[in-house]
This record gives C-alpha cells, sequence and structure tokens, in this order.
C-alpha cells in the first residue's frame, strides 16, 4: 500500500520585489539571535512561537542529528547545503545516501520537511526553526519502518521524524520493535497523525507505542479539521499555511497538513535536546505535554492530544519528574509489541502555567504582503512608524493565541 503523505502544497505566486523590499522595513527592529538567518515572512510560526526573541537565545539545535525518514533531500541546495549528512536510500537500485530526494507526486516532501527544521537562510529565504542541528536522511518504501528506524538510531540520529504514514488497524510488531529499540537508546520518535478527518484512527507509524503524535492547528490555535484523530494524538502544531520549499528550491507558500506539524515538533524536540544534553528523551517528551496550552475541548482530546506546543515553555518551564507522561507509560502499559490503543484522557499531564487534496486559505500572512506593498506607495516617516506598529500588533496577537497574554490594541 503507497505510503500516505501528509503535507498538501497550494501555488501561489511569489510576492513582488516591491513587496519584499516594503517587507525590510518591517524587521528592521526585530532583534535576532547572533548569526542567526532571518526566517521568511510566511514563516508565521516564528512570531507565534517567538523562536527569534526567546527562544533562539536558548537553543538552535547545535549538536542534535533528526533522522529524517521521508524520500530523502536534495541536499545541494543553497537552503540545505552544509546541514545535511549522508545518510541511506531503502528504495531503489542505487545507495544515493538520502541526498537525492525521489519524490515525484509533491514536488518534495522530504526536503520539505527538512528545511522546516534546519534551513539556513540561502537561496529562496527559507529557515528551520532548528538552524544549526543537521538531517540524517533515510529514504524508504512504502510500509517499511523497521530498517529506518533502526538505521537511524545506529547512525546518531537523536530525534526520528517520520511526516507520513500507512493505514493499519494497530502498529504492526516489527515496526513495533524498531520504536521499542529506539527508544531504548534514548531516540525520540515523532511521526504525522494524518489527513484524514474521517478515519476511526491514525495509521502507522502513528499508532506505535512510545511515538510523540502530533496532529495540527492553524495560526490562532484553532484544531485543524481535517487533523486525523486517534487515541495516539499527543500533541498539535502549526499545519495550516505552512509553506517549504521543494526539490527545485523555491518556496511555496500555503502549505496543509500535519507532515508540516510534524517536522516543526522534531524541530523543538532538536531544540530542547540541544539545550538539555544529558536530559532523557522520556523527560523532553514530558516537558513538551506538561507545558503544551490546551486546545480544542477541554482536556485531552483525539485531535489535538493536550494541547498546542508551546516550544518557549517546554524549554523554561518547571515542570515536576512526577508529571504524567503517556507517551512512555503506553509502552511500558501495553508491552513490547502491543499497539498504543489507551484512551488519554484521564492522564492530563500537569500544567506549569495558568495526504487529502483540500486546501485551507492562510491566516493573514497574504494580507500582510499587501499591506506592505501599499505602504511602500505612501511611503513616509509617518507611514513607516504605522506599519510597523501594525505589524507588532499582528505579531503580538498570534503570540497572545499561543501564550495567553493580554494585549490591548493600539
Amino acid at each position: 500500500m503507497a505510503a500516505e503523505f501528509l503535507t498538501k502544497r497550494a501555488r501561489r505566486p511569489r510576492a513582488t520585489l516591491t513587496t519584499a523590499v516594503a517587507l525590510a522595513f518591517l524587521f528592521a527592529n526585530c532583534p535576532l539571535a547572533q548569526a542567526a538567518p532571518r526566517p521568511r515572512s510566511e514563516e508565521w510560526w516564528f512570531d507565534a512561537w517567538q523562536i527569534i526573541r526567546k527562544v533562539w537565545p536558548i537553543a538552535q539545535g547545535k549538536g542534535v542529528t533528526i533522522g529524517l525518514i521521508d524520500t530523502g533531500v536534495e541536499a545541494q541546495l543553497p537552503e540545505l547545503k552544509d546541514a545535511v549528512l549522508r545518510g541511506k536510500d531503502f528504495v531503489g537500485s542505487t545507495d544515493h545516501g538520502g541526498l537525492i530526494d525521489t519524490d515525484t507526486e509533491l514536488g518534495g516532501h522530504g526536503t520539505g520537511m527538512a528545511a522546516l527544521i534546519a534551513g539556513q537562510g540561502s537561496g529562496s529565504g527559507m529557515v528551520g526553526i532548528a538552524p544549526k542541528s543537521r538531517i540524517l536522511p533515510i529514504s524508504k518504501a512504502s510500509g517499511d519502518y523497521e530498517k529506518p528506524i533502526r538505521y537511524a538510531v545506529d547512525h546518531g540520529a537523536k530525534v526520528i521524524n517520520m511526516s507520513e504514514g500507512v493505514p493499519t488497524d494497530s502498529c504492526p510488531s516489527s515496526v513495533q520493535a524498531a520504536v521499542n529499540y529506539a527508544i531504548q537508546h534514548d531516540v525520540v520518535v515523532v511521526a504525522a497523525a494524518g489527513n484524514d478527518p474521517h478515519a476511526d484512527s491514525t495509521g502507522t507509524p502513528a499508532n506505535c507505542s512510545g511515538v510523540l503524535t502530533v496532529g495540527g492547528v492553524d495560526a490562532y490555535l484553532s484544531p485543524w479539521p481535517d487533523s486525523t484523530p486517534g487515541s495516539s494524538v499527543m500533541l498539535a502544531a502549526p499545519s495550516v499555511s505552512v509553506g517549504s520549499i521543494g526539490k527545485a528550491g523555491v518556496f511555496t507558500p500555503g502549505g496543509t497538513g500535519t507532515s508540516s506539524a510534524t517536522a516543526l515538533t522534531s524541530g523543538v524536540v532538536a531544540l530542547m535536546r540541544s539545550h538539555f544534553p544529558d536530559m532523557p528523551g522520556r523527560e523532553i517528551v514530558q516537558r513538551m505535554l506538561a507545558t503544551a496550552r490546551d486546545v480544542g475541548p477541554e482536556g485531552w482530546d483525539k485531535k489535538t492530544g493536550y494541547g498546542a506546543l508551546i516550544p518557549y515553555k517546554a524549554l523554561t518551564a518547571n515542570v515536576p519528574k512526577t508529571a504524567p507522561n503517556p507517551v512512555y507509560d503506553n509502552i511500558q502499559a501495553t508491552g513490547s509489541g502491543a499497539p498504543n490503543n489507551l484512551e488519554h484522557a484521564r492522564h492530563k499531564p500537569a500544567r506549569t502555567s495558568t495526504h487529502s487534496k483540500s486546501d485551507e486559505p492562510g491566516y493573514g500572512f497574504n494580507g500582510l504582503a499587501f499591506i506592505a506593498a501599499l505602504t511602500l506607495t505612501f511611503l513616509s516617516a509617518a507611514g513607516i512608524m504605522t506599519f510597523h506598529s501594525k505589524r507588532r500588533w499582528h505579531s503580538l496577537s498570534l503570540k497572545r493565541k499561543y501564550h495567553g497574554q493580554s494585549v490591548t490594541k493600539k
């Protein structure tokens, strides 16, 4: 059965030169971590997650390798040059080390996921949230997860990202054994919930015990309606209007799907493993669950799990070591090789603070580009100040949604 890749792309015109020039004024006073690349304006999750101002000063992923089990990565693109290690191809007659993206359906799925994690800001300007991390690319045949997972573990990955899945009633014993192997070697395994809202539950590898399964939310913390529900879903991350590059190196805005949410979550794991190099993976996951912002129905729910991932809180909050951790508790409760099918509603973590065809429209970054272009026409000192104030409000609005802050529009 063909693997179901979990990102959809919407082809839209790239911003004009006029827009690009105007947008430069937006970032004129934006503080950056030293030597950090500047993200594209469409990468709204940087504002929502306070990556530049609060997260990057703590960690940028240095020293962490992410095993990317996907379609391979177009490693020579400027956005990814020097960020991709030699991996392995488990599909085809020639092993290119995972350094060529073999995707013929979505224009470069693996490359897009790699850029979301470790994009360097060159070429199209695509920046990943963990730019100092490194990608270990592994391409695979449909449904073949056992050998790629074990390869990633044996070649230094501390995080494994699988932004794909296949429909199954339960996790195959061979895949579960590989996940167990990863956990025994202190590797955090992250997988996408899927893009089928009518499915009864998530497929493999998302339904394996010990896997951190990720659903989707938009910029305003509304659960993405097409995210696949299931008892294995633990967190939610940005999945609507999440653009990235393909193997041609062209940035495409408007991508929608839990693939992107999973890649961004793996990037956060890389940030945390960089900041806490001696912290076991189970504690990393525990912190992410305990600091998630509850969205959707109160408590755990099948689409967003324990809520929206908040990277800064996961990095800094005081999380007790006794906080619940159902991702790892499940593997103990079900036993090796058993499917992850426990109900999580009773196990809410303690809080430390009060591939379908459809596309969803962006929340507003295209409107931002329009305002920028219009502002350039009426450029004046007063105009620049007014525009900067509007962008600041837009940024604060995202932060209010993600962080529960009280913001008064001025």
